[in-house]
């Protein structure tokens, strides 16, 4: 009957854009966080669980394809790879953890003696104005016999009553080469080992430098997270990805034609509108590792610098391609290289974390061993891996030959 018809819709489509990531504003915080560690398991050894880096840029390699059965199995295959510079944390305080009805609680942290400026900065909004007192008299104290004790005390309450160990960690900004001074700080998880095996590491490893290679390895799978670059204020059909109406459209095309029925007079959640795209935080799984680098090192009287080196490719190079990461400058400390794309501009914070599933796919269990990497500049298009390689092409340059003259006068 006519009453019972409904009103049909001419195009069936599915939604433009996830609901998922509602709301789309800009994220709160700068620094990714990590919202869920992996699985505690005693019969490991104790481990750190997440790392701190700084994204430097992309570039991309040459390895040979390891997959039986595969049409690229034994051909050398071109992938892109992201440069996370991850110069090692400093470890300055332990937090331990109860279980409640209503979630963890912080029960006790414990704080290292000795504290570095830039990790002192983190505690203030302005600290050239502050009178930087930020933890002089806790470190007075645990210089005293009965500060001693009380830091005992409060190790000891943890291995009693704790169910999770947290270090604090924080980078360190002199090793990098950015104008931000202020050390970013976060919680890393203890995993592997009975509650006093971890404490017991933890202590071991206060106002002690860790490196990357500590805590992750080569080919691992793990995740990133991250802020993503910001974008502003956009107009649905560039944040929705909604479909541009005709060409004739009163009043502009870059719109969603109908934002909803006359009831419920209201505009409905769902309906894609203009307003912040962009600087939300996320978390990408999977990301593999495909190398560990080391940072530069003195052998000698000589600085090794060699860390893009590979059994294919001898060329004593170091990663960072000529002119520079764009935007980033010179990597000089450890580094990290993982396939594909990771969130954020350049020198954005990037917490990596162990991931949380166990991989048994082919993809992850692989073993990747690179041929070559490319350090051409990556400001236009680069022709030469290294300033000899493109000396040796161009020639002597006039300003080569004024500083021989130079040097014979």
């Amino acid at each position: 009957s006519g009453a019972t018809k409904m009103s049909h819709r001419k195009f069936e489509a599915p939604r433009h854009g996830s609901l998922g990531f509602l709301p789309r504003k800009r994220a709160r915080r700068h620094r990714g966080k990590v919202k869920t560690f992996p699985r505690d398991d005693a019969s490991q050894p104790c481990h750190l669980t997440a790392f701190i880096g700084y994204k430097a840029g992309m570039t991309h390699i040459v390895r040979e394809m390891e997959k039986p059965g595969s049409r690229s199995h034994k051909k050398e295959v071109v992938e892109a790879v992201t440069i996370i510079e991850t110069p090692p944390m400093m470890v300055v305080g332990i937090v331990g953890y109860i279980e409640t009805p209503r979630g963890l609680r912080a029960l006790k942290t414990v704080w290292a003696e000795h504290m570095s400026d830039e990790c002192r900065r983190r505690f203030y909004k302005n600290w050239a104005n502050s009178k930087k007192k930020a933890f002089t008299k806790a470190s007075q104290r645990l210089a005293t016999p009965e500060g001693k004790k009380s830091f005992e005390a409060d190790l000891a309450k943890i291995t009693k009553y704790c169910k999770f160990v947290r270090l604090i960690c924080h980078t360190q900004m002199k090793l990098l080469n950015q104008r931000q001074k202020k050390a970013h700080m976060m919680e890393v998880q203890v995993n592997g080992g009975s509650i006093a095996d971890k404490v017991e590491f933890a202590k071991e490893r206060l106002e002690k430098p860790v490196a990357i290679n500590k805590v992750f390895a080569q080919d691992e799978m793990i995740d990133v997270i991250g802020v993503t670059k910001g974008k502003g204020f956009k107009g649905v059909t560039s944040r929705w990805h909604c479909k541009k109406l005709p060409r004739k459209t009163h009043k502009g095309l870059r719109k969603v034609a109908c934002i909803g029925a006359w009831h419920p007079s209201r505009v409905q959640y769902t309906v894609a509108r203009a307003g912040q795209k962009g600087y939300h935080h996320r978390t990408e799984v999977n990301k593999k590792i495909y190398r560990i680098g080391n940072g530069f090192y003195q052998d000698g009287n000589k600085i090794i610098k060699s860390n893009a080196q590979t059994s294919f490719d001898l060329t004593e190079k170091s990663i960072t391609p000529m002119g520079g990461f764009v935007h980033y400058g010179e990597v000089k400390q450890d580094f990290v290289m993982l396939k594909g794309c990771v969130m954020g501009p350049k020198k954005r914070v990037i917490t990596l974390r162990k991931s949380l599933l166990v991989h048994t796919s082919r993809s992850s269990k692989e073993k990747i061993s690179l041929k070559f990497i490319d350090t051409s500049s990556k400001f236009g298009h680069g022709r030469f891996q290294v300033s000899a390689e493109k000396k040796q092409f161009m020639g002597a340059m006039k300003t080569d030959k004024v500083a021989e003259e130079a040097k014979k006068a």
